[in-house]
């Protein structure tokens, strides 16, 4: 450093990592700063300049340089904090301790107590903070998800799903293109094997639903009558990887939750969108499944849709003292399962580290519908999604106004239950691929696609290929049968003799 550089950090004065002190006599002051630079940012004290901002410097002796080695030797643990020295034109010297930024190394500690930098200001750190570092250290090595899969295999892991996440990484430019398609040579980039053996992570990514000895692999998903719940509509659980089990969460919520469909300028389709953006589900989804804490035996991520809201739910509590409120503003990372969270961003299923709850919020509020809710409670933290007013059903409705609202049949068949109807309904306008249905729907997955959308349409007569003899062509897309199309119709004057009746009941009552 020379001393035009001093000057200049001099002349920024005192600040959360620069700390001035006239001379060693404030040697134990000194230690406690740089306990608490440890323990944070980093930073630097200037032994020599005056709290006021003025170089003075001091003599540098043998004896000088031994008590600062016997206060540096009072940390706990030990810790590298450099010493550099610089001579003034007046002869004497500034003496610089930089202390390193060592996060996950913490809590440090000098003469047996912890301290704090906020601002320009060090104090003793309190007792929650000095836990949450405790643990944070034993974080970073001992994880569960970092443990041995013991007695899995690699070809009890999904191949293409591997092989998928890989393509996937390399178009979102997070993987290089030279990764190849050995399998273990994958999941050593991606650190899901140690010395040739799975990681529990790798479990968790990517192990077929056969893999039994892994119970808090889990999805439970429920549609419930009313607001609480007393009656199910829907209820169902299932086991598989993570990914697996984010496409059927979405496919169950698409099924469930209401559809409201809008035209734009220029376009011949209609724009089909769920009661709550699809992204900041998705994303809450991806949250739940990334961060929850898998070491809870029977645990699992919970979807609950009811009459006024939806929930989502995981096992764990907030990691290393985040706090509800700490979702919807600014906050640090410090995922729980870092393994895991990183095979989803490399995946693109993550975009930016520590933004995932505030885009949750910015997609509700620019839809214009409250802010989510999030929250822990008995071990479990979730997120709750409100509409923009209470629904109004139709039953209250004829109450009201005696009469039944009409809809369309386009959207009596868009919110139907039904994957066969929602597939068609998006053949109606014009023929289109398995990718640009798997968007439409929200179904990334291709199996789920496949099992309850694609296959059951074909079967039943309803829909074709429009390149019959090449199945597999990468130009092969889908249109509705005339069959489909009779079956569309009669579906939708069903529904609209329905609401005729339901009219005239209410006006021959009345």
């Amino acid at each position: 450093m020379e001393l035009a550089d001093l000057e200049k950090i001099v002349a920024g004065g005192e600040s959360e990592t620069v700390e001035f002190k006239k001379s060693t006599a404030q040697l134990p002051r000194t230690g406690e700063t740089l306990c608490a630079f440890l323990n944070g940012q980093g930073g630097r004290v200037f032994i020599g300049v005056t709290p006021e901002g003025k170089i003075v410097g001091q003599q540098v002796a043998d004896s000088t340089l031994r008590e600062v080695a016997a206060m540096l030797a009072r940390f706990e643990p030990p810790s590298l904090i450099s010493q550099e020295r610089l001579r003034l034109l007046n002869g004497s010297e500034v003496l610089v301790l930089s202390a390193p930024a060592l996060a996950g190394s913490g809590p440090f500690t000098f003469e047996a107590r912890a301290y704090q930098r906020v601002g320009s200001t060090t104090s003793a750190m309190p007792q929650a903070r000095y836990e949450a570092l405790l643990l944070q250290r034993a974080h970073g090595h001992s994880r569960w998800e970092n443990a041995p899969a013991a007695g899995v295999s690699l070809k009890e892991l999904d191949r293409e799903e591997i092989l998928r996440t890989v393509r996937l990484g390399i178009e979102a430019g997070r993987l290089p293109e030279s990764t190849g398609r050995n399998i273990g040579d994958i999941l050593d980039r991606l650190r899901l094997r140690k010395d040739g053996q799975l990681l529990n992570a790798a479990v968790v990514l990517f192990g077929k639903e056969s893999v039994f000895d892994y119970p808090q692999r889990q999805l439970r998903l429920a549609w419930f009558k009313g607001t609480d719940k007393s009656e199910f509509r829907d209820n169902r659980q299932m086991r598989g990887h993570a990914f697996a089990l984010l496409d059927e969460a979405m496919t169950f919520l698409h099924r469930h939750l209401p559809i409201s469909g809008r035209f734009e300028p220029e376009r011949l389709e209609r724009i089909d969108e769920l009661l709550f953006p699809t992204a900041a589900l998705r994303e809450a989804l991806v949250n739940a499944l990334c961060h929850r804490d898998y070491s809870v035996y029977g645990g699992a991520v919970n979807v609950a849709v009811y009459d006024d809201r939806t929930e989502i739910w995981s096992d764990g509590t907030l990691p290393f003292g985040l706090r509800p409120e700490d979702l919807t503003r600014e906050h640090s990372s410090h995922p729980r399962n870092p393994f895991i969270t990183e095979v989803f961003y490399r995946r693109g299923l993550i975009e930016q580290w520590g933004r995932g709850t505030n885009k949750i919020v910015a997609l509700c509020v620019n839809a214009g519908l409250p802010k989510p809710e999030f929250g822990q409670q008995a071990g479990s933290v979730f997120v709750r999604f409100w509409p923009a007013a209470r629904p109004v059903t139709a039953q209250v409705t004829e109450q009201v106004t005696g009469e039944v609202g009409p809809q369309s049949a386009t959207q009596s068949a868009t919110q139907s239950s039904d994957p066969v109807v929602r597939l068609l309904c998006l053949l109606q306008q014009r023929e289109k691929s398995s990718g640009e249905m798997r968007n439409a729907l929200g179904v990334k997955h291709r199996p789920t696609f496949r099992k309850n959308y694609l296959h059951p349409a074909q079967q039943r007569g309803f829909i074709e290929p429009t390149i019959p003899d090449k199945p597999q062509s990468r130009l092969q897309q889908y249109r509705l049968t005339d069959k489909g199309r009779a079956w569309l119709s009669a579906r939708a004057t069903g529904a609209g003799s329905s609401v005729a009746a339901a009219k005239s009941s209410v006006k021959t009552t009345s």
